[in-house]
């Protein structure tokens, strides 16, 4: 069954449960699910993710049913909400992680809802008992929240002796210890992720969720560029968008899949913005117009992929 089935069908089961119990009125979805709104307006400003907006709308339909069931007198269970994102870098992955924190502290999942962001130096000590140590504390700062680890596959790259498997060890009894009190993202690589998973029989069953996010598409990243631009007040010359389009269309055909992603699209942006700046000081007079539009000549592809990314 597909998401999109599936959430018609848990709204047609709301219906049923109380229309037996409620007079029929006229509901306004958007009035009475305001936290779903306010995580679709977050939403709004990524492009692309289908399939990962409609898993938080399913996530959504699960918790206000839930309330219903409850309220009803009617049994609800608890779902393990732990996930895996599978992904390269840039493509959307911790920012969905800060939505999800938000949509779950509003329907009281979660008391708090903040993301904590860790990867392998964070969690592995280097001596024994250190790791066990660190990973703790930082479970601990995470409760009432998210652990989000990103490159998870790295705590079992060490084999058997490393410290990585204590760290690995020390969270599945966090998980425990501390049931309902935070979830655990772990995030990284597509193949990566699936052999890391794999590497501990303790691991597929405490993380029912797996999301994966895909590469942008061409015209994804394009309308990345231009939300990004409009955000800061520049708009891109229909000629700026075509050198755009003809430099990605090339790494494509290159198959250097580095650029797929909204890292390298911000990094563009900024770097078009600074060019834009230096070519209009160049000028002695500008106009309104001018001082918004980004022209082919402020664009320079090449050099932007030599350039380390920063995080999206």
């Amino acid at each position: 069954m597909s998401r999109r089935v599936l959430m018609e069908e848990t709204k047609r089961r709301i219906q049923i449960v109380f229309e037996r119990d409620i007079e029929p009125a006229p509901v306004n979805w958007e009035m009475e699910h305001q936290t779903l709104t306010k995580c679709y307006q977050s939403l709004g400003h990524l492009v692309g993710l289908s399939e990962i907006k409609s898993f938080i709308e399913e996530i959504y339909a699960w918790l206000e049913v839930g309330k219903k069931r409850r309220n009803a007198g009617l049994m609800t269970e608890q779902q393990v909400l732990h996930m895996v994102f599978t992904g390269n870098p840039g493509t959307g992955k911790t920012t969905v992680a800060r939505i999800i924190g938000e949509l779950f502290r509003e329907m009281g999942v979660l008391n708090r809802g903040h993301v904590i962001e860790v990867e392998r130096a964070d969690l592995v000590g280097e001596y024994i008992g250190h790791t066990a140590q660190k990973t703790r504390e930082h479970v601990k700062r995470a409760l009432g929240g998210i652990l989000f680890i990103d490159e998870a596959y790295a705590l079992s790259r060490g084999g058997e002796k490393d410290f990585g498997k204590e760290a690995i060890d020390t969270l599945v009894k966090s998980m425990e210890d501390y049931k309902n009190e935070f979830v655990l993202i772990l995030a990284g690589y597509s193949t990566e992720m699936e052999t890391f998973i794999r590497s501990n029989s303790g691991l597929p069953s405490r993380f029912p969720i797996q999301l994966q996010f895909p590469d942008f598409t061409i015209s994804e990243l394009l309308d990345i560029a231009d939300l990004m631009t409009k955000e800061r007040e520049y708009v891109l010359s229909t000629t700026a968008k075509d050198k755009i389009r003809q430099s990605l269309q090339k790494e494509v055909e290159r198959k250097n899949h580095t650029f797929g992603n909204a890292r390298f699209i911000r990094n563009l942006v900024e770097q078009a913005i600074r060019l834009h700046a230096v070519r209009l000081l160049k000028k002695k007079e500008v106009d309104r117009n001018s001082l918004m539009t980004i022209l082919p000549e402020d664009i320079l592809f090449e050099s932007v992929g030599r350039k380390k990314q920063s995080s999206w």
